[in-house]
């Protein structure tokens, strides 16, 4: 009998999700002017700290994990046997803000024998995104590319499929900035420019849809990488911070869970990707 019960919660909470993702106009289509300078003043202040990290060597990465039991995973050396570390640092007060969401997470992780050159070889060769980041990455493209001598910079626009439950698929552009500290110490800023969402994709009736008709799936994000060689490989931190629809009201207890995990499944797959990239 709990069987039974539990297969049936799960199928409403399946179609209670499919429904409120499904249709469009259920909840506004961009996100206010309050939540786009929310989530500019938050990633500014992220950039800032950033700034102040790579600045020297001493404390060119986070801690990984400020608490005991992230420290105890550190002195066991997980890491060093290729555990990744995740932790998420939205605050409180940003988790809903004038119909959407803020997210912010961070990922640490260890490649042995990697170098500070091979991750940027591995993250410039934008062209190999499919390969190496399949099935979430479909294609992508270098639209510019500048170097200024102190900053190597792309525009770069991609395809990008999601899968929780129902799938997704968006084409993005970003503005992609690589610099070095030293041979051992580098970094890369990404931000979104352009994110749209894609009906029937790959059919003959694909298209891009308007305002009224895309569902708020991602409506921001900004990607930090920070990379340093030593102890015989490459620690590797990335932060994402994005901004997303809000969850509909009344249905938190079934698509809250769902629309958080989005932002640190993503994260992981990508350092995850990336150390299983750099290996090979």
């Amino acid at each position: 009998m709990q069987r039974r019960i539990s297969n049936a919660q799960t199928f409403f909470v399946h179609c209670g999700l499919f429904i409120s993702l499904a249709a469009p106009g259920r909840v506004a289509a961009e996100p206010s002017p309050a939540a786009v300078s929310a989530f500019n003043s938050y990633s500014g202040a992220v950039e800032s700290r950033l700034a102040r990290q790579h600045g020297s060597q001493s404390g060119f990465l986070v801690a990984a994990a400020s608490g005991p039991q992230s420290e105890e995973r550190l002195r066991r050396g997980e890491l060093r046997r290729g555990e990744l570390i995740v932790e998420r640092l939205t605050p409180a007060t940003s988790a809903d803000l004038s119909g959407a969401m803020m997210h912010h997470w961070r990922g640490t992780a260890f490649a042995p024998g990697a170098t500070a050159a091979n991750f940027e070889r591995l993250m410039k060769d934008f062209n190999a995104y499919p390969q190496h980041f399949s099935p979430q990455v479909l294609r992508a493209k270098v639209l510019t590319q500048q170097d200024d001598g102190r900053l190597n910079h792309f525009q770069v626009t991609m395809r990008v499929r999601q899968q929780h439950v129902i799938t997704v698929v968006m084409d993005t552009t970003y503005d992609i900035a690589f610099a070095r500290l030293d041979a051992q110490h580098g970094y890369s800023i990404s931000r979104s420019t352009q994110i749209a969402e894609i009906g029937s994709p790959g059919t003959g009736s694909e298209r891009v849809l308007t305002s009224s008709q895309e569902h708020g799936f991602l409506w921001r994000l900004n990607t930090y990488w920070s990379y340093e060689e030593r102890d015989g490989g490459l620690y590797m931190q990335i932060e994402s911070v994005s901004l997303t629809r809000s969850i509909p009201l009344g249905l938190g207890w079934a698509v809250g869970p769902f629309v958080e995990s989005v932002p640190r499944e993503s994260l992981e797959f990508t350092l995850r990707s990336t150390c299983n990239a750099l290996r090979q």
